[in-house]
Protein backbone atom coordinates (compact mmCIF):
# COMPACT_ATOMS: atom_id res chain seq x y z
CA UNK A 1 0.00 0.00 0.00
CA UNK A 2 1.28 3.43 -0.88
CA UNK A 3 2.46 5.44 2.09
CA UNK A 4 0.60 8.72 2.39
CA UNK A 5 1.81 11.86 4.13
CA UNK A 6 0.48 12.06 7.68
CA UNK A 7 -1.62 15.14 6.93
CA UNK A 8 -3.14 13.57 3.77
CA UNK A 9 -3.83 10.26 5.54
CA UNK A 10 -5.57 12.12 8.35
CA UNK A 11 -7.77 14.01 5.87
CA UNK A 12 -8.59 10.79 4.07
CA UNK A 13 -9.67 9.13 7.33
CA UNK A 14 -11.70 12.20 8.29
CA UNK A 15 -13.37 12.19 4.88
CA UNK A 16 -14.22 8.49 5.21
CA UNK A 17 -15.79 9.00 8.65
CA UNK A 18 -17.85 11.89 7.27
CA UNK A 19 -19.14 9.72 4.41
CA UNK A 20 -19.96 6.86 6.78
CA UNK A 21 -22.05 9.23 8.93
CA UNK A 22 -24.10 10.21 5.89
CA UNK A 23 -24.43 6.57 4.86
CA UNK A 24 -25.80 5.63 8.29
CA UNK A 25 -28.30 8.50 8.13
CA UNK A 26 -29.40 7.51 4.62
CA UNK A 27 -29.81 3.91 5.73
CA UNK A 28 -32.15 4.93 8.56
CA UNK A 29 -34.16 7.17 6.21
CA UNK A 30 -34.44 4.33 3.69
CA UNK A 31 -35.64 1.96 6.40
CA UNK A 32 -38.23 4.42 7.61
CA UNK A 33 -39.58 5.50 4.22
CA UNK A 34 -39.18 2.61 1.78
CA UNK A 35 -39.73 -0.42 3.96
CA UNK A 36 -42.27 1.45 6.07
CA UNK A 37 -44.31 2.38 2.99
CA UNK A 38 -44.13 -1.24 1.80
CA UNK A 39 -45.69 -2.42 5.07
CA UNK A 40 -48.41 0.25 4.87
CA UNK A 41 -49.15 -0.81 1.27
CA UNK A 42 -49.49 -4.46 2.22
CA UNK A 43 -51.73 -3.67 5.16
CA UNK A 44 -53.88 -1.55 2.84
CA UNK A 45 -54.71 -4.59 0.70
CA UNK A 46 -56.00 -6.53 3.73
CA UNK A 47 -52.86 -8.50 4.46
CA UNK A 48 -52.65 -9.86 7.96
CA UNK A 49 -50.38 -7.77 10.21
CA UNK A 50 -48.80 -11.05 11.31
CA UNK A 51 -48.18 -12.46 7.82
CA UNK A 52 -44.79 -14.24 7.63
CA UNK A 53 -43.46 -11.82 5.03
CA UNK A 54 -44.44 -8.79 7.12
CA UNK A 55 -42.91 -10.34 10.23
CA UNK A 56 -39.61 -10.66 8.37
CA UNK A 57 -39.87 -7.02 7.26
CA UNK A 58 -40.50 -6.00 10.88
CA UNK A 59 -37.41 -7.91 11.87
CA UNK A 60 -35.36 -6.31 9.08
CA UNK A 61 -36.41 -2.81 10.11
CA UNK A 62 -35.56 -3.49 13.74
CA UNK A 63 -32.22 -5.01 12.73
CA UNK A 64 -31.31 -2.02 10.56
CA UNK A 65 -32.11 0.43 13.35
CA UNK A 66 -30.09 -1.65 15.80
CA UNK A 67 -27.10 -1.94 13.44
CA UNK A 68 -27.23 1.80 12.70
CA UNK A 69 -27.12 2.49 16.43
CA UNK A 70 -24.22 0.04 16.80
CA UNK A 71 -22.35 1.59 13.83
CA UNK A 72 -22.70 5.03 15.42
CA UNK A 73 -21.16 3.79 18.66
CA UNK A 74 -18.28 2.06 16.85
CA UNK A 75 -17.48 4.84 14.34
CA UNK A 76 -15.46 6.90 16.80
CA UNK A 77 -13.58 3.85 18.08
CA UNK A 78 -12.55 1.90 14.97
CA UNK A 79 -9.05 2.56 13.65
CA UNK A 80 -9.50 1.12 10.14
CA UNK A 81 -12.41 3.02 8.62
CA UNK A 82 -12.01 1.31 5.22
CA UNK A 83 -12.50 -2.13 6.74
CA UNK A 84 -15.44 -0.75 8.72
CA UNK A 85 -16.99 0.51 5.47
CA UNK A 86 -16.52 -2.94 3.85
CA UNK A 87 -18.33 -4.57 6.80
CA UNK A 88 -21.25 -2.13 6.66
CA UNK A 89 -21.73 -2.34 2.90
CA UNK A 90 -21.30 -6.11 2.89
CA UNK A 91 -24.08 -6.42 5.47
CA UNK A 92 -26.18 -4.01 3.39
CA UNK A 93 -26.01 -6.45 0.45
CA UNK A 94 -27.31 -9.22 2.74
CA UNK A 95 -30.18 -6.99 3.92
CA UNK A 96 -31.08 -6.14 0.31
CA UNK A 97 -31.10 -9.85 -0.52
CA UNK A 98 -33.47 -10.49 2.40
CA UNK A 99 -35.73 -7.63 1.27
CA UNK A 100 -35.84 -9.15 -2.23
CA UNK A 101 -36.55 -12.58 -0.77
CA UNK A 102 -39.52 -11.48 1.33
CA UNK A 103 -41.04 -9.36 -1.46
CA UNK A 104 -41.21 -12.03 -4.14
CA UNK A 105 -37.59 -12.97 -4.87
CA UNK A 106 -37.56 -13.48 -8.68
CA UNK A 107 -40.51 -11.10 -9.17
CA UNK A 108 -39.49 -8.59 -6.49
CA UNK A 109 -39.43 -4.93 -7.51
CA UNK A 110 -36.60 -4.22 -5.08
CA UNK A 111 -33.71 -5.77 -7.03
CA UNK A 112 -32.70 -2.22 -8.02
CA UNK A 113 -31.48 -1.75 -4.44
CA UNK A 114 -28.34 -3.70 -5.38
CA UNK A 115 -27.47 -0.85 -7.74
CA UNK A 116 -27.98 1.69 -4.97
CA UNK A 117 -25.57 -0.23 -2.71
CA UNK A 118 -23.01 -0.46 -5.53
CA UNK A 119 -23.22 3.29 -6.21
CA UNK A 120 -22.51 4.34 -2.65
CA UNK A 121 -19.85 1.62 -2.32
CA UNK A 122 -17.99 3.28 -5.22
CA UNK A 123 -18.14 6.59 -3.34
CA UNK A 124 -16.53 5.05 -0.25
CA UNK A 125 -14.43 2.16 -1.57
CA UNK A 126 -13.78 3.32 -5.16
CA UNK A 127 -13.20 0.93 -8.06
CA UNK A 128 -11.76 -2.09 -6.29
CA UNK A 129 -14.38 -1.99 -3.54
CA UNK A 130 -17.33 -1.37 -5.85
CA UNK A 131 -16.30 -4.25 -8.12
CA UNK A 132 -16.07 -6.52 -5.08
CA UNK A 133 -19.51 -5.41 -3.85
CA UNK A 134 -21.01 -5.88 -7.33
CA UNK A 135 -19.58 -9.41 -7.36
CA UNK A 136 -21.14 -10.04 -3.96
CA UNK A 137 -24.52 -8.70 -5.10
CA UNK A 138 -24.42 -10.77 -8.29
CA UNK A 139 -23.56 -13.93 -6.40
CA UNK A 140 -26.36 -13.42 -3.87
CA UNK A 141 -28.99 -12.66 -6.50
CA UNK A 142 -27.91 -15.62 -8.62
CA UNK A 143 -28.12 -17.89 -5.56
CA UNK A 144 -31.59 -16.60 -4.67
CA UNK A 145 -33.05 -17.04 -8.17
CA UNK A 146 -31.43 -20.43 -8.88
CA UNK A 147 -32.53 -21.71 -5.48
CA UNK A 148 -36.11 -20.62 -6.20
CA UNK A 149 -36.04 -22.14 -9.68
CA UNK A 150 -34.75 -25.46 -8.34
CA UNK A 151 -37.38 -25.46 -5.60
CA UNK A 152 -34.79 -25.32 -2.83
CA UNK A 153 -35.98 -21.89 -1.67
CA UNK A 154 -39.60 -20.80 -1.52
CA UNK A 155 -39.96 -17.01 -1.22
CA UNK A 156 -42.56 -15.32 0.92
CA UNK A 157 -45.57 -14.12 -1.04
CA UNK A 158 -47.29 -11.01 0.28
CA UNK A 159 -50.92 -10.28 -0.39
CA UNK A 160 -50.28 -7.96 -3.32
CA UNK A 161 -50.40 -10.82 -5.75
CA UNK A 162 -46.68 -10.96 -6.49
CA UNK A 163 -45.80 -14.55 -7.32
CA UNK A 164 -42.49 -16.36 -7.46
CA UNK A 165 -40.88 -16.65 -10.86
CA UNK A 166 -42.19 -19.59 -12.84
CA UNK A 167 -40.56 -18.95 -16.21
CA UNK A 168 -38.35 -21.34 -18.10
CA UNK A 169 -34.59 -21.64 -17.66
CA UNK A 170 -33.80 -19.21 -20.49
CA UNK A 171 -35.89 -16.48 -18.85
CA UNK A 172 -34.24 -17.09 -15.49
CA UNK A 173 -30.79 -17.10 -17.05
CA UNK A 174 -31.59 -13.91 -19.00
CA UNK A 175 -32.74 -12.03 -15.89
CA UNK A 176 -29.69 -13.15 -13.90
CA UNK A 177 -27.39 -12.10 -16.74
CA UNK A 178 -29.04 -8.68 -17.08
CA UNK A 179 -28.82 -8.11 -13.33
CA UNK A 180 -25.14 -9.09 -13.22
CA UNK A 181 -24.37 -6.88 -16.21
CA UNK A 182 -26.22 -3.97 -14.57
CA UNK A 183 -24.31 -4.43 -11.31
CA UNK A 184 -20.88 -4.39 -12.96
CA UNK A 185 -21.79 -1.59 -15.40
CA UNK A 186 -22.98 0.63 -12.55
CA UNK A 187 -19.88 -0.32 -10.52
CA UNK A 188 -17.57 0.66 -13.38
CA UNK A 189 -19.29 3.96 -14.24
CA UNK A 190 -19.87 5.11 -10.68
CA UNK A 191 -16.32 4.17 -9.63
CA UNK A 192 -14.97 6.11 -12.62
CA UNK A 193 -16.74 9.24 -11.39
CA UNK A 194 -15.69 8.52 -7.81
CA UNK A 195 -12.03 8.14 -8.85
CA UNK A 196 -12.14 11.49 -10.63
CA UNK A 197 -13.68 13.08 -7.56
CA UNK A 198 -11.01 11.50 -5.36
CA UNK A 199 -8.21 12.84 -7.58
CA UNK A 200 -9.76 16.30 -7.51
CA UNK A 201 -10.06 16.09 -3.75
CA UNK A 202 -6.42 15.02 -3.40
CA UNK A 203 -5.34 17.91 -5.62
CA UNK A 204 -7.41 20.27 -3.49
CA UNK A 205 -5.81 18.94 -0.30
CA UNK A 206 -2.37 19.31 -1.88
CA UNK A 207 -3.17 22.87 -2.90
CA UNK A 208 -4.38 23.65 0.62
CA UNK A 209 -1.14 22.26 2.06
CA UNK A 210 0.86 24.24 -0.49
CA UNK A 211 -0.99 27.46 0.34
CA UNK A 212 -0.40 26.81 4.03
CA UNK A 213 3.33 26.26 3.41
CA UNK A 214 3.55 29.34 1.19
CA UNK A 215 1.86 31.48 3.83
CA UNK A 216 4.23 30.17 6.47
CA UNK A 217 7.25 30.70 4.21
CA UNK A 218 6.01 34.19 3.33
CA UNK A 219 5.80 35.11 7.02
CA UNK A 220 9.25 33.67 7.68
CA UNK A 221 10.57 35.35 4.53
CA UNK A 222 9.28 38.76 5.61
CA UNK A 223 10.88 38.35 9.00
CA UNK A 224 14.14 37.13 7.47
CA UNK A 225 14.15 39.96 4.92
CA UNK A 226 13.74 42.51 7.71
CA UNK A 227 16.52 40.85 9.68
CA UNK A 228 18.81 40.80 6.62
CA UNK A 229 18.14 44.49 6.03
CA UNK A 230 19.07 45.25 9.63
CA UNK A 231 22.27 43.20 9.29
CA UNK A 232 23.31 45.03 6.14
CA UNK A 233 23.93 48.46 7.74
CA UNK A 234 26.10 47.38 10.72
CA UNK A 235 27.97 44.99 8.41
CA UNK A 236 28.84 47.89 6.09
CA UNK A 237 30.00 49.94 9.09
CA UNK A 238 32.19 47.10 10.34
CA UNK A 239 33.71 46.56 6.90
CA UNK A 240 34.47 50.28 6.49
CA UNK A 241 36.03 50.50 9.96
CA UNK A 242 38.27 47.50 9.33
CA UNK A 243 39.42 48.95 6.01
CA UNK A 244 40.33 52.25 7.74
CA UNK A 245 42.24 50.38 10.43
CA UNK A 246 44.08 48.32 7.84
CA UNK A 247 45.10 51.41 5.85
CA UNK A 248 46.01 53.54 8.89
CA UNK A 249 47.82 51.07 11.08
CA UNK A 250 51.06 49.25 10.40
CA UNK A 251 50.36 45.54 10.77
CA UNK A 252 52.69 42.59 10.89
CA UNK A 253 52.12 39.89 8.23
CA UNK A 254 50.06 37.64 10.50
CA UNK A 255 47.71 40.44 11.54
CA UNK A 256 47.44 41.63 7.93
CA UNK A 257 46.46 38.12 6.83
CA UNK A 258 43.81 37.94 9.52
CA UNK A 259 42.51 41.38 8.51
CA UNK A 260 42.29 40.19 4.90
CA UNK A 261 40.28 37.12 5.99
CA UNK A 262 37.85 39.32 7.93
CA UNK A 263 37.29 41.61 4.95
CA UNK A 264 36.92 38.71 2.54
CA UNK A 265 34.32 36.96 4.68
CA UNK A 266 32.53 40.27 5.35
CA UNK A 267 32.27 40.83 1.58
CA UNK A 268 30.96 37.30 1.16
CA UNK A 269 28.37 37.85 3.89
CA UNK A 270 27.38 41.19 2.35
CA UNK A 271 26.92 39.50 -1.05
CA UNK A 272 24.78 36.80 0.57
CA UNK A 273 22.59 39.40 2.32
CA UNK A 274 22.15 41.37 -0.91
CA UNK A 275 21.20 38.22 -2.83
CA UNK A 276 18.74 37.20 -0.13
CA UNK A 277 17.11 40.64 -0.16
CA UNK A 278 16.88 40.43 -3.95
CA UNK A 279 15.19 37.03 -3.64
CA UNK A 280 12.83 38.05 -0.84
CA UNK A 281 11.95 41.49 -2.22
CA UNK A 282 12.78 41.66 -5.92
CA UNK A 283 12.62 45.25 -7.21
CA UNK A 284 9.73 46.11 -9.50
CA UNK A 285 12.06 47.33 -12.24
CA UNK A 286 11.48 49.74 -15.09
CA UNK A 287 9.41 48.04 -17.78
CA UNK A 288 10.32 49.03 -21.31
CA UNK A 289 10.20 47.61 -24.81
CA UNK A 290 13.30 45.49 -25.50
CA UNK A 291 14.67 44.06 -28.71
CA UNK A 292 15.59 40.64 -27.37
CA UNK A 293 18.30 39.78 -29.90
CA UNK A 294 20.25 42.95 -29.09
CA UNK A 295 19.77 42.70 -25.32
CA UNK A 296 20.80 39.03 -25.23
CA UNK A 297 23.77 39.68 -27.50
CA UNK A 298 25.04 42.46 -25.19
CA UNK A 299 24.87 40.23 -22.12
CA UNK A 300 26.56 37.34 -23.93
CA UNK A 301 29.32 39.64 -25.14
CA UNK A 302 30.01 40.79 -21.56
CA UNK A 303 29.98 37.21 -20.32
CA UNK A 304 32.49 36.09 -22.98
CA UNK A 305 34.98 38.53 -21.44
CA UNK A 306 34.38 37.25 -17.90
CA UNK A 307 37.04 35.07 -16.27
CA UNK A 308 34.59 32.19 -15.86
CA UNK A 309 34.19 31.98 -19.65
CA UNK A 310 37.21 33.55 -21.38
CA UNK A 311 39.51 31.04 -23.07
CA UNK A 312 37.54 28.04 -21.77
CA UNK A 313 33.94 28.17 -23.00
CA UNK A 314 32.82 28.40 -26.62
CA UNK A 315 29.42 30.11 -27.01
CA UNK A 316 27.15 29.27 -29.94
CA UNK A 317 24.47 31.86 -30.75
CA UNK A 318 21.25 31.39 -32.66
CA UNK A 319 19.16 34.57 -32.35
CA UNK A 320 15.97 35.28 -34.24
CA UNK A 321 15.75 39.00 -34.94
CA UNK A 322 12.64 41.13 -34.58
CA UNK A 323 11.40 39.74 -31.25
CA UNK A 324 10.29 42.38 -28.74
CA UNK A 325 9.10 42.06 -25.12
CA UNK A 326 8.16 44.39 -22.27
CA UNK A 327 10.74 43.83 -19.50
CA UNK A 328 13.24 45.58 -17.29
CA UNK A 329 16.69 45.32 -18.92
CA UNK A 330 18.39 44.84 -15.57
CA UNK A 331 16.14 41.88 -14.81
CA UNK A 332 16.82 40.31 -18.20
CA UNK A 333 20.58 40.81 -17.80
CA UNK A 334 20.49 39.29 -14.30
CA UNK A 335 18.51 36.26 -15.46
CA UNK A 336 20.79 35.60 -18.43
CA UNK A 337 23.98 36.17 -16.42
CA UNK A 338 22.91 33.67 -13.74
CA UNK A 339 21.98 31.05 -16.33
CA UNK A 340 25.24 31.53 -18.24
CA UNK A 341 27.26 31.43 -15.03
CA UNK A 342 25.56 28.20 -13.92
CA UNK A 343 26.17 26.69 -17.34
CA UNK A 344 29.89 27.56 -17.26
CA UNK A 345 30.30 26.20 -13.71
CA UNK A 346 28.69 22.91 -14.80
CA UNK A 347 31.46 22.44 -17.39
CA UNK A 348 34.74 20.95 -16.21
CA UNK A 349 37.55 22.20 -18.43
CA UNK A 350 36.60 23.24 -21.92
CA UNK A 351 33.06 23.09 -23.23
CA UNK A 352 30.25 24.71 -25.16
CA UNK A 353 27.21 26.78 -24.26
CA UNK A 354 24.47 27.19 -26.88
CA UNK A 355 22.02 30.09 -26.65
CA UNK A 356 18.87 30.14 -28.75
CA UNK A 357 16.29 32.89 -29.18
CA UNK A 358 13.21 31.89 -31.16
CA UNK A 359 9.45 32.63 -31.43
CA UNK A 360 6.74 30.19 -30.38
CA UNK A 361 2.97 30.21 -30.48
CA UNK A 362 0.93 31.89 -29.23
CA UNK A 363 2.87 35.16 -29.25
CA UNK A 364 5.78 34.04 -27.09
CA UNK A 365 9.53 34.56 -27.39
CA UNK A 366 11.70 31.83 -25.88
CA UNK A 367 15.29 31.94 -24.64
CA UNK A 368 17.15 28.66 -24.24
CA UNK A 369 20.57 28.13 -22.62
CA UNK A 370 22.17 24.69 -23.11
CA UNK A 371 25.51 23.43 -21.82
CA UNK A 372 27.42 20.18 -22.37
CA UNK A 373 28.46 19.95 -18.73
CA UNK A 374 28.00 17.33 -16.04
CA UNK A 375 24.20 17.44 -15.93
CA UNK A 376 21.97 16.84 -12.91
CA UNK A 377 20.12 13.93 -11.32
CA UNK A 378 16.34 13.95 -10.96
CA UNK A 379 16.64 14.52 -7.20
CA UNK A 380 18.83 17.57 -7.79
CA UNK A 381 16.44 18.99 -10.39
CA UNK A 382 13.59 18.83 -7.85
CA UNK A 383 15.53 21.07 -5.43
CA UNK A 384 17.46 23.53 -7.61
CA UNK A 385 14.89 26.30 -7.18
CA UNK A 386 14.77 25.95 -3.39
CA UNK A 387 16.46 28.84 -1.57
CA UNK A 388 19.96 28.02 -0.27
CA UNK A 389 20.14 24.69 -2.11
CA UNK A 390 23.48 24.39 -3.89
CA UNK A 391 25.87 21.74 -5.13
CA UNK A 392 28.79 24.18 -5.37
CA UNK A 393 31.39 24.49 -2.57
CA UNK A 394 31.20 28.28 -2.53
CA UNK A 395 27.64 28.77 -3.80
CA UNK A 396 24.91 30.60 -1.90
CA UNK A 397 22.02 28.64 -3.38
CA UNK A 398 20.11 31.81 -4.30
CA UNK A 399 21.04 32.35 -7.95
CA UNK A 400 18.40 30.13 -9.53
CA UNK A 401 15.88 31.06 -6.84
CA UNK A 402 16.28 34.72 -7.82
CA UNK A 403 16.01 33.86 -11.51
CA UNK A 404 12.89 31.79 -10.87
CA UNK A 405 11.32 34.61 -8.86
CA UNK A 406 12.06 37.21 -11.54
CA UNK A 407 10.77 35.01 -14.36
CA UNK A 408 7.53 34.30 -12.48
CA UNK A 409 6.96 38.04 -12.01
CA UNK A 410 6.69 38.25 -15.84
CA UNK A 411 4.02 35.53 -15.98
CA UNK A 412 6.45 32.90 -17.18
CA UNK A 413 8.12 29.74 -15.94
CA UNK A 414 11.73 28.60 -15.89
CA UNK A 415 11.88 25.11 -17.38
CA UNK A 416 14.82 22.73 -16.92
CA UNK A 417 15.84 19.52 -18.64
CA UNK A 418 18.99 17.63 -17.76
CA UNK A 419 20.72 14.28 -17.98
CA UNK A 420 23.77 13.31 -15.99
CA UNK A 421 26.87 13.39 -18.15
CA UNK A 422 25.03 14.96 -21.09
CA UNK A 423 24.39 18.55 -20.02
CA UNK A 424 21.50 20.79 -19.00
CA UNK A 425 19.02 23.10 -20.73
CA UNK A 426 17.25 26.04 -19.08
CA UNK A 427 14.52 27.85 -20.99
CA UNK A 428 11.79 30.41 -20.43
CA UNK A 429 9.27 32.17 -22.64
CA UNK A 430 8.16 35.80 -22.45
CA UNK A 431 5.09 37.45 -23.90
CA UNK A 432 5.94 38.83 -27.32
CA UNK A 433 4.76 42.30 -28.34
CA UNK A 434 4.56 44.09 -31.65
CA UNK A 435 7.77 45.81 -32.79
CA UNK A 436 7.85 49.59 -32.69
CA UNK A 437 6.81 51.47 -35.81
CA UNK A 438 9.66 51.62 -38.29
CA UNK A 439 11.64 48.78 -36.66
Amino acid sequence: MQNLPVHTASKRDEDMRFKLKWLMLARVLFTTLLLGSTIVLQLGVAASPLAPGLLVLYGLIASIFFMSFLYTLLLGRVANTVAFAYVQIGLDTVIVSLVIYVTGNYSSIFSFLYLVVIIYSSMLLYRKGSMLISLLCSAQYTLLVISEYRGVLKPFELEDGLAAGNGDLNQVFYKILITIFGCFAVAFLSSLLAEQARKSRKELWAMEDQVRRVEKMAAVGEMAAGLAHEIKNPLASMTGSIQILRDGVHLDPDHARLMHIVLREADRLSSLVNNFLLFARPPAGKIERIALDKAVAETVELFERDASCRGRISIQKDFKAGLFVDMDQVHLRQVLWNLLLNASEAINGRGTIAIRLYPTKPNRACIEVTDDGCGMSNDTIKSIFDPFFTTKPNGTGLGLSIVHSIIESYDSRLEVGSRQGAGTTFSFCLKRIDPPTGA
